[in-house]
Parts: C-alpha cells; structure tokens; sequence
C-alpha cells in the first residue's frame, strides 16, 4: 500500500474516506477563497466543466491532473494518484496505485 503524508491522512479523517480527485479540487478552491468561475479560469477551463469536476460526475485524466496540480502548486504525484486510483474504484479493479518518479 502506498505511503501516504500526514496531511493526506488528516484530510482523510476530516473526509471520512480516501480522497477524491473531487475533495481535492474543491478543497483547493475553498482555502483559496475563489468562486468556481475564478478557479475554472485558473484552470483553463468553463465553469461548468469546474462543477462537474467538484461533484465528481466527471473523471479526471492523468494528464489534467498532472497539469492541474502543476497549476496549483500541488504536488503532482497526489493530485495523480488520486485521479488514477479514483479510477481504479469506479471500474471495481482492486489494485491500489503507487507513484515513483
């Protein structure tokens, strides 16, 4: 199982569960204090697609997750490993996702 930071296990608890690539974005934008449009504006993309993303009705790619972090300062690792194990859980594939550079 991979090693996760403290920080993740804390938000972890505070969540209930392991995060979603949805938490993550949304907890990003909240501890920023931007609307959905300034964010989605951050993120070179609609508002709409920002709210999709936030809800979860929307899987999020490797690729715009690497980028979304790189964006945000985040640590790209996290933000795709979330992404990629989200989509392992939603496919029933019980494989756990590790990450090496």
């Amino acid at each position: 199982m991979p090693k996760k930071s403290k920080a993740i296990r804390q938000l972890e608890r505070l969540h209930g569960g392991p995060l979603t690539f949805a938490q993550v974005l949304s907890s990003e934008r909240l501890c920023r204090e931007l609307s959905q449009t300034a964010m989605a504006r951050l993120l070179g993309i609609s508002r709409s697609q920002l709210c999709d993303l936030e809800k979860g009705r929307r899987p999020v790619s490797a690729k715009r997750a690497y980028r979304f972090a790189q964006v945000l300062g985040g640590v790209p690792a996290v933000f795709v490993r979330i992404a990629l194990q989200e989509q392992l859980d939603r496919n029933d594939i019980p494989y756990e996702v590790e990450l090496t550079a």
